[in-house]
């Protein structure tokens, strides 16, 4: 008999940790991980490459269609992403691609645009993704929606320390300021607007290391799921 498959939708802010968590469980869980966020921030890349604004819809609708994305998951479960069969894994995670991420995913044709890949995926698969809407609008009928989120002090410093590992440090006080203007955008945006599903887990790890919020995440899985 073929197993059934699940989803797992795992929303917050920005610095909350998704991507990180979702990642790790997925592993422990044996199931695909989906980092929504990089899918956008493939948009996001091809505007700024192209000189595009990425508030302006009818431009960045117009190139949407020469836009192809791939996504590749590794051995070690890192997603690679690809934006016309380059690898931008590592071009995606430069800081201006952050805010252009963040402009473009409020645009309807660009949700539009990626709405059925993403739930593609999702039926193809038991996935755990991560996102803003997973819970609200992507995924809506997912066996589990957990919000995760943590004060905006301890995301900016968690963003802070990442940048400088990664060598493309910035000032925690910048940080802290774009942070909370990406909180405001993305929290007030028209379409789609970062909000806790009704039915989803409120996680807050701004008192829990790593190791604590992915036990306390796959024990919430595991109790919705019934492993």
């Amino acid at each position: 008999m073929t197993e059934k498959h699940y989803a797992v939708a795992v929303d917050g802010p920005s610095g909350a940790g998704k991507s990180t968590l979702a990642k790790a469980v997925a592993r422990e869980l044996r199931i695909t991980y989906v980092d929504t966020g990089a899918i956008y921030r493939v948009i996001g890349l091809a505007a700024f490459r192209k000189g595009v604004a990425p508030r302006d819809e009818a431009a960045v609708s117009a190139m949407l269609p020469s836009i192809e994305i791939g996504m590749k998951h590794g051995d070690d479960g890192l997603q690679r992403m690809y934006l016309n069969g380059e690898d931008v894994t590592d071009d995606i995670r430069l800081p201006q691609i952050s805010m252009y991420a963040s402009d473009v995913s409020a645009l309807p044709p660009v949700r539009a645009f990626l709405l059925d890949m993403q739930r593609r995926l999702a039926r193809e698969q038991s996935v755990v993704m991560d996102g803003r809407d997973i819970g609200t609008v992507v995924l809506p009928d997912a066996e589990v929606k957990i919000f995760l989120t943590a004060d905006a002090e301890v995301r900016a410093k968690r963003r802070f320390l990442e940048l400088e590992q990664r060598g493309t440090p910035k000032p925690y006080d910048e940080v802290l300021a774009e942070l909370k203007e990406r909180d405001y955008n993305d929290s007030h945006r028209d379409v789609a607007p970062l909000k806790q599903a009704e039915d989803a887990v409120l996680v807050d790890t701004s008192d829990l290391d790593f190791e604590q919020s992915r036990t306390l995440l796959l024990r919430t899985i595991r109790e919705k799921i019934g492993k």
